[in-house]
């Protein structure tokens, strides 16, 4: 009939279409946080000047897990190694994600005396932003298998193994790889558009943007 508009309805066909893209699309991503990366917000100084706090990184998650033959052809997986810097979930409160570096692995021996950390009889020197102070009595423990001993970078100020103990293996969720985004204090409180976005670009460090964390 003349003067009645076209019908611009996708078919039925096509609702089914798009139903299935955009459930691929959360499977995908779902897939992705829980197997392969994660993002992770540095919330505290412990790990200066490795990384600081509003620093946003992305976590390998799959580097550690367990796997077959076939995927290690495809994926670089790899042991834990004295010196990474790992995400994992607090011994003591598994809702709480923390960020440390591996300074010893099963079966090592740490021997801590004041701010001085020694490692099967070596000084553990690695980012460390403290100077090695000695004079307490030594204290010394041998990391049990499926555990590793971490520390925050920066001593002075970092909850780390030296109170609570080692990290159990099954609390890893994965390796630091990068920064992709960091942003200093809390912004300023203002109802004005354009005052945020210049409070915002101005708070933001873009030289720390995808560097590798080491």
């Amino acid at each position: 009939m003349r003067g009645t508009p076209p019908d611009t309805a996708p078919p039925p066909g096509r609702w089914r279409e798009l139903f299935e893209v955009v459930l691929v699309a959360v499977v995908a991503a779902l897939f992705v946080r829980t197997f392969l990366f994660q993002a992770f917000v540095v919330p505290s100084g412990s790990m200066e000047p490795t990384v600081l706090p509003g620093d946003h990184l992305l976590v390998n998650k799959f580097v550690f897990a367990p796997h077959g033959r076939a995927l290690a052809e495809v994926l670089p997986y790899r042991s834990i190694r004295r010196g990474d810097v790992l995400v994992f979930k607090f011994p003591q409160d598994p809702a709480q994600d923390f960020i440390k570096r591996v300074v010893a692995l099963p079966a090592d021996l740490v021997v801590i005396r004041g701010k001085q950390v020694l490692v099967n009889g070596a000084p553990e020197t690695q980012s460390v932003t403290d100077s090695p102070a000695a004079g307490s009595e030594p204290e010394r423990l041998k990391v049990p298998a499926d555990a590793y001993f971490a520390l925050g970078d920066n001593r002075a100020s970092s909850y780390d193994s030296r109170f609570w103990g080692p990290v159990p293996a099954a609390n890893i969720k994965g390796r630091a790889l990068g920064v992709y985004w960091s942003i200093a204090s809390p912004a300023r409180a203002s109802r004005n558009p354009l005052t945020l976005l210049a409070d915002f670009l101005r708070r933001t460090r873009w030289k720390r943007s995808f560097q590798l964390v080491r």
